[in-house]
């Protein structure tokens, strides 16, 4: 005490700063840059993952989907399987198309990996000859920014406006919204196709003469337009142009095909020309419940504008900017009558998610800063509750320079860190405080050697809560990047709060204490008596453990019972009183039916089916309004992203959007609303042979489906058979619901055969054929229109009627020209026969797959635990009479018997989980590194990790206590406790050894350090406690708060009685000076 005491780093920083003039400018600059990084930084609900994908399709004109899989499909999988940084390769092989799906690994950046993809494909179109008939590749990369952030529905209740009228305003608008800074694809969902329809009368064509082929012929040759060059002449130039192009229906319909006895014969005369929307091939409509804003009618026909946003840019920015452009154009270029309903605003929706955290972030500060009021006095409340904005604002910052967005996740972080990152400031002005209790020296003598004597352990404690942390960045997986703000921002914030405790708190507390820093001892002379009372407490409880004959034995039995309890909490998990998931759903406010009908059924049955469905979502109270697409897909999510609900189109598939109101406005969660829709749609679906999938956004990183059976084997059909016989395994399982499988249903197709040698005989070649039929069928554009104001080309479609096309012998009754001039009925060419339904092909990493799919809905609400009773059962059973094995990690090796590799959620669960137990590991042997370092010794680490076991005694009671489920981000709080809990073993070890080191006898120093130290480990504690009773209410992190609240709890009581007795008895076996206590 006599000679002068020499600082450590935290003692020479605060001796530096305590009255430094330059430490209020650095602590203001801080401030200023937090308030930019909170203007600055772009919102988001969700964390962007940026999954890079791409889609190549490759046409093969009339070839069957074996002839796809075996000639494009297999051969550019093995080529693309080549591409650096490729995690799967997935392929639909079609009649006709083959559709490949490269996903790359998670993190691979996008444009090198497009690049090497384009390089792939292109480099290696010489596997098939040239005359083979398989089209050029178009190659469609996908990402995180094609999923749009508004969506704008337009109806009318005007009768008179139809869908083509709407789509009309739409594509106008498109030009207009796409000026809008930061958009990025604006484009129309539901539009008819445009189109001049020529109607064909096969009778009259007959009766000219005429044929398919004469027309088309016809109408390309008179919208044959060149510019021929320059006239010159009188000394000028004078550009010509041949011919002028048809520029309307008009043109069309006057356009002279022949001569019919002498008169010039019109297109009008042999068909009937109309401009405006094609047969329908997709249907469009929104519809409100009653009482709610929307049709009069309940429903009416409409198009959806979907908008994207540029990469970086700020997804409130552009929709309050899109909202406010919509509200110019009413009465310019929307007309009376048409409405404009946001059915989607992921800007208006992140902006609020931000407000409301930012409102918590605000509250949990207030809360501490009012612990640190009672605790300590409202000088030390000012200094703690600056330290913590400050460290707030810098961190804030950071986390804007790192590239982060202001999102649920990167919020939730600051809030969870808050009772961590006031820790620091709490420790240091706890300390001062006490200094100054004691006497004897002025404030300014007082601050360094309090700073110095708590720097050491602070120091090391904050880094084994980073090192406890920061593994977890290295999580892979989608998960990865959805949970990298939390380790990365709270370990920035860690490292600011303690450079803050250590510079800009001696400085504050010089300042704020001053004033009864002087008074010593008469200020805190109360003071004493609180210490005497935890002196009391902790000598009445250690006092059994540490003295009397029975002392050992009581410390054997009270470490005995605290691994019994470790084992009793763990035990939780396996009797199922303790859920297991990857998330837990979020309150969302929309909701998706996906509705998928047997092959071969009409767009008319559908657009039924979906009314239907309509029928039953809009006697919901929540529901707000809701959007019906018939024959394509609704703006897709992040969901529908990897899903790829963006390929969904065909006559037998549709989606129901369903809005709900703002959740401030209802009782019940998104996800409670969608469970019990679920029975009532799947029951209308039964009776339309339908599979109806109510689809959540799921709340982190999307798969196929939540329940997934992949099927290999030997042979593609019987792996069909298999899937089918797994479906119905699904669908008897109790809780499984949404089953469906990849196996297209058998409906008929019908093939119309060439009879090639009557056909040569008559000079008809097998093309002429197949147009003729194109056009009856499908119709053939046999040009366009140009008419200067069409911003999609309008195509002359000529097709035959509707009615023409019910009955076969109808369609053969078209004629087609022989060799001679002759008109010869395709009947008298072709025969029509009878075949099976020509299903898709699926590959997965180069082996054939067929995919069973289903969702969780049972009491346990957790796809995990409906897989296991199905593996079970499968283990159990034989499916469709094989015996199947099963995998749970990667593919079959062996693919000569038939295998299931079971995926979906579980396979993101346990590459989570495995990932994140890996990371707890390092964090440990880290933590350990850290503590050796500090202490020299490889046991004394052992004693000051030995709380961390007992965090579940806390973490998995509590769960069961609030019926939460056990998700990843219960796994992250429960990492971040291992940090917290050595940080207090750290504070009471450390003061163990300054009390020995003086002289002070075992005992006392053991007792000495519980009555000292109890007050920051409590104060700390319960400010982390407050921090985290902010998330409680939240549906995905609550997890988190579960594992904070009752871990510090239950692990902080534990510590303060556990560690204190292992490392007295430690010391006793390795010799160091025991004493007995004094009297």
């Amino acid at each position: 005490m006599t000679e002068p005491r020499r600082f450590g780093l935290s003692g020479r920083l605060a001796a530096a700063f305590q009255a430094n003039p330059l430490t209020p400018i650095l602590a203001l600059l801080g401030l200023l840059l937090g308030l930019v990084a909170v203007l600055v930084t772009p919102r988001e609900e969700e964390p962007q993952i940026d999954v890079t994908m791409a889609n190549v399709f490759v046409p093969f004109a009339g070839a069957s989907a074996r002839d796809v899989e075996q000639l494009v499909s297999t051969p550019l999988e093995q080529k693309l399987s080549e591409i650096e940084g490729v995690k799967h390769v997935y392929s639909v092989s079609r009649p006709g198309m083959a559709v490949l799906t490269v996903e790359y690994t998670v993190g691979v950046e996008r444009q090198p990996a497009i690049v090497r993809l384009y390089n792939q494909v292109y480099s290696n179109q010489d596997w098939l000859p040239q005359g083979v008939g398989v089209g050029q590749p178009l190659v469609k990369p996908k990402g995180i920014d094609d999923v749009p952030v508004m969506a704008l529905t337009l109806w009318s209740d005007d009768p008179a406006r139809g869908a083509t009228a709407l789509a009309e305003v739409a594509h106008t608008l498109e030009t207009e919204l796409k000026r809008i800074p930061g958009t990025r694809d604006v484009y129309t969902i539901g539009a008819p196709d445009r189109v001049v329809a020529v109607t064909l009368d096969p009778a009259r064509l007959a009766s000219h003469g005429l044929t398919v082929a004469d027309l088309g012929q016809a109408l390309r040759a008179a919208n044959a337009v060149q510019q021929v060059g320059e006239r010159v002449g009188g000394g000028v130039a004078t550009p010509v142009t041949a011919g002028t192009f048809l520029a309307s229906a008009e043109d069309v319909r006057d356009l002279v095909i022949g001569l019919d006895g002498g008169r010039p014969l019109r297109l009008s005369d042999v068909a009937q020309v109309r401009a405006g929307g094609d047969i329908a091939s997709r249907y469009a409509w929104h519809g409100a419940p009653a009482g709610k804003a929307g049709p009069a009618q309940g429903a009416a026909p409409a198009v959806t504008i979907a908008i994207a946003k540029k990469p970086g840019s700020n997804a409130a920015d552009i929709t309050s900017a899109v909202a406010r452009r919509i509200g110019q154009l009413k009465g310019e270029l929307i007309p009376e009558g048409v409405e404009v309903t946001v059915t989607r605003d992921y800007g208006r929706t992140a902006a609020d998610k931000a407000a409301k955290l930012m409102q918590k972030l605000a509250f949990a500060t207030a809360s501490v800063v009012l612990l640190v009021l009672f605790a300590l006095g409202w000088r030390e409340a000012i200094v703690v509750g600056s330290a913590v904005v400050l460290t707030l604002a810098l961190t804030l910052f950071a986390s804007w320079a790192m590239g982060f967005t202001l999102n649920r996740v990167s919020l939730f972080a600051l809030i969870f860190s808050i009772g961590i990152l006031v820790d620091d400031a709490i420790v240091v002005v706890e300390n001062i405080h006490r200094h100054m209790a004691r006497g004897g020296k002025s404030l300014r003598e007082a601050i360094p050697p309090a700073v110095d004597e708590v720097g050491g352990p602070t120091i090391l404690a904050t880094f084994t809560v980073i090192a406890a942390l920061m593994p977890m960045a290295f999580v892979s997986g989608l998960m990865g990047p959805y949970m990298r703000p939390i380790p990365i921002n709270a370990s920035v914030g860690m490292l600011l709060s303690l450079a803050i405790a250590l510079i800009v708190t001696p400085w504050l507390s010089l300042k704020l204490l001053a004033r009864h820093g002087h008074a010593g001892e008469a200020d805190h002379a109360p003071d004493g008596e609180p210490l005497g009372r935890l002196h009391r407490l902790f000598r009445r409880v250690m006092s059994p453990f540490l003295l009397g004959a029975g002392a050992g034995r009581k410390r054997g039995l009270l470490f005995a019972s605290m691994v019994a309890l470790v084992a009793l909490a763990a035990s939780l998990a396996v009797f199922q009183l303790v859920v297991l998931k990857m998330l837990p759903f979020d309150n969302k406010s929309e909701l998706q039916v996906v509705v998928d009908l047997p092959e071969g059924r009409t767009l008319e049955d559908t657009n039924a089916l979906l009314v239907e469905l309509a029928a039953v979502v809009e006697r919901m109270p929540e529901v707000l309004d809701y959007q019906g697409y018939a024959g394509t897909a609704a703006p897709i999510n992040f969901n529908g992203l990897v899903r790829q609900y963006f390929l969904r189109s065909g006559s037998n598939v549709g989606d129901l959007q369903v809005n709900l109101v703002d959740k401030h406005h209802r009782d019940r969660q998104s996800h409670a609303i969608a469970r019990e829709l679920r029975p009532r749609l799947a029951e209308i679906g039964r009776r339309h042979d339908a599979s109806v999938k109510v689809v959540e956004v799921p709340p982190g990183p999307p798969v196929l489906s939540p329940l997934v059976a992949e099927v290999y084997g030997p042979d593609y059909a019987a792996s069909r058979k298999l899937g089918k016989a797994l479906e119905a395994r699904f669908l008897a399982t109790e809780g499984i619901v949404d089953v469906d499988t990849s196996v297209e249903s058998d409906a008929p197709r019908e093939v119309i055969v060439v009879d090639r040698a009557r056909a040569t005989r008559l000079g008809v070649p097998q093309a002429a054929i197949s147009d003729a039929l194109a056009a009856a069928v499908a119709g053939l554009d046999a040009t366009y229109v140009h008419d200067g104001a069409s911003k999609y080309p309008r195509p002359v479609r000529l097709r035959l009627p509707p009615a023409e096309q019910a009955a076969v012998d109808r369609l053969l009754a078209l004629k087609v020209r022989g060799g001679q001039g002759q008109l010869v009925p395709l009947s008298e060419l072709v025969a029509v026969r009878r075949a099976p339904w020509d299903g898709a092909i699926h590959h997965k990493d180069l082996l054939p797959v067929v995919y069973v799919m289903g969702d969780e809905a049972g009491e346990l609400d957790s796809p995990l635990y409906g897989m296991f009773d199905l593996v079970g059962q499968v283990s159990a059973d034989a499916i469709g009479g094989h015996q199947v094995a099963q995998s749970f990690i990667a593919q079959p090796a062996d693919t000569s018997g038939f295998a299931i590799k079971w995926d979906g959620e579980w396979q993101i669960t346990y590459e989570t989980f495995r990932d994140m137990g890996i990371a707890y590991a390092a964090g440990m042997v880290l933590i350990y590194l850290l503590v050796v370092a500090q202490f020299r010794s490889y046991l004394v680490p052992l004693v000051i990790m030995a709380p961390i076991p007992l965090t579940v005694i806390g973490v998995m009671p509590g769960h069961a206590l609030l019926g939460a489920q056990f998700t990843a981000t219960s796994m992250i709080g429960m990492i971040a406790l291992a940090g917290i809990i050595v940080r207090n073993s750290i504070l009471l070890v450390d003061f163990i050894n300054q009390e020995v080191d003086r002289g002070v006898p075992l005992v006392d120093a053991v007792i000495d350090a519980c009555a000292v130290r109890a007050k920051p480990i409590v104060l700390t504690g319960v400010a982390a406690m407050m921090g985290a009773f902010f998330i409680l209410d939240d549906p995905i992190f609550n997890g988190l708060a579960v594992s904070l609240v009752f871990g510090i709890l239950v692990s902080t009581v534990l510590t303060l009685v556990v560690i204190p007795l292992l490392y007295y008895v430690l010391l006793r076996r390795t010799g160091r000076r025991v004493q007995e206590v004094h009297a």
